[in-house]
């Protein structure tokens, strides 16, 4: 039973990486790997009970991830309607495609930290579509921007999922990981930002033709107020987890119906050809519904992947076969640039235990940058990956083609400067 789920996921995930060459639609690969995997687990187990127990589990926390993921998106497009990223755009004044990459780089780099790196990445490739005009420069970015975030997210417990998974499970504390992880997530960036940014050095930034970024005509007060408001409502989402101890999701929702609320207000005297745009019933329609349907696919898929054990005996096969923790912990890294670092963290917390490996030790910090960084040498290895895929229509062999090599020597660079200052510091 477990080579034949190993067998169909291999298939549905090489069906995704090949979504151009056979002109099937990534998420239909997707939906129909996680139906097929499940329904062979089903029918194999021959518990009905056990397995729909286990499909709710599952389907609760897939549905945190997209529940986050439209709120997050639906707040980026009223702010896109009201024109407010031009109060980022309009301080950039740099005509050099290097210059701007740094500064997006490290924008980006700070921000996941602070939010988290799937809303940081919705965040900052919305920003550079209105900065760039030309598909094949604003592919380089995009590329960076999921670099920079998985790299950012990495370094605090609520920038990425797995940080905060490890963090909630007692195995990391916030100021010791922060301390830890920083110098090598930098460096993680630091070299792709050095070598993609030689290849653009020279080169001036092209806008976008006015046309396409033509919206409509809103009061300075408005777009101010939207777009702060909007952003201030992403900061607050770590804010409302740690006073609620609520999912970040219902911290999303909540203030995705203070915006809307604020926006009826706002606009509530306007005509409507005038009000449609700017409301977030709107924004729903302009969301990529595409790429949350793949993202239910690929996370019900991997789910399943979990529950059959698969990656649990992966994980200890890797235990009896290498031996070494540093060794372990950097193929994980790699590992979860196929596969989602999610259910390889979860399944690596229960293989160690707190009394063998207290917090804050070398395996949980390793694993956390790891886990967090690892996802960026493929485009589908992270969730801000998925969602730069989808926003950018980023196809997975050019992603592994131009920047896996970049983004691989970034991970065992920064990889090895942890080791090297856990040894030093201990």
């Amino acid at each position: 039973m477990l080579s034949v789920i190993a067998a169909v996921f291999i298939v549905a995930y090489a069906a995704i990486a090949l979504e151009h060459p056979l002109g099937i639609n990534k998420s239909a690969s997707a939906l129909l790997g996680a139906g097929l995997l499940w329904t062979i687990y089903a029918l194999s187990v021959g518990d009905a009970s056990l397995v729909n127990h286990q499909l709710d589990e599952s389907v609760a926390s897939t549905a945190q991830i997209v529940f986050f993921l439209i709120g997050a998106m639906t707040i980026v497009e009223v702010i896109d309607a009201h024109n407010g990223f031009e109060v980022i755009t309009s301080v950039i004044r740099t005509t050099k495609q290097t210059t701007l990459m740094w500064i997006i780089g490290f924008v980006t780099f700070f921000l996941s930290a602070i939010l988290d790196n799937l809303t940081t990445t919705i965040v900052m490739i919305s920003l550079i579509q209105k900065l760039i005009g030309s598909k094949s420069d604003r592919l380089l970015f995009a590329s960076i921007i999921v670099i920079a975030a998985n790299a950012g997210g990495a370094w605090t417990v609520i920038g990425d999922v797995t940080t905060t998974m490890l963090w909630i499970g007692g195995q990391i504390t916030p100021v010791n990981i922060m301390k830890s992880v920083f110098l090598p997530s930098l460096l993680n960036l630091l070299i792709p930002l050095l070598i993609i940014g030689f290849s653009l050095k020279g080169k001036d930034i092209v806008p976008p033709p006015q046309g396409s970024v033509q919206a409509l005509k809103v009061e300075l007060f408005e777009r101010n107020l939207m777009f702060y408001l909007g952003l201030g409502t992403l900061v607050a989402v770590p804010v409302f987890k740690a006073l609620t101890h609520l999912a970040p999701f219902m911290g999303v929702l909540f203030g995705l119906g203070i915006l809307w609320l604020v926006g009826e207000i706002v606009h509530r005297h306007k005509d409507e050809d005038v009000r449609r745009p700017l409301t977030l019933v709107h924004a729903l329609t302009r969301i990529d519904m595409s790429s949350i349907v793949f993202f239910v696919g690929i996370l019900m898929a991997v789910a399943c992947l979990e529950h059959a054990r698969v990656l649990e005996l992966l994980a200890k096969w890797l235990g009896a076969t290498v031996g070494r923790l540093d060794i372990i912990v950097i193929l994980l890294g790699l590992l979860s640039a196929v596969i989602d670092n999610v259910p390889l963290v979860a399944a690596t917390m229960g293989m160690y235990n707190l009394v063998q490996y207290p917090p804050d030790s070398f395996i949980w910090e390793f694993i956390a940058y790891c886990a967090g960084t690892g996802g960026s040498i493929l485009i589908i290895g992270s969730a801000a990956g998925v969602a730069a895929m989808g926003l950018e229509k980023i196809e997975f062999f050019w992603y592994a083609r131009r920047i896996a090599g970049p983004a691989l020597v970034g991970y065992l660079a920064g990889a090895m400067v942890y080791i090297a200052q856990h040894a030093a510091l201990h």
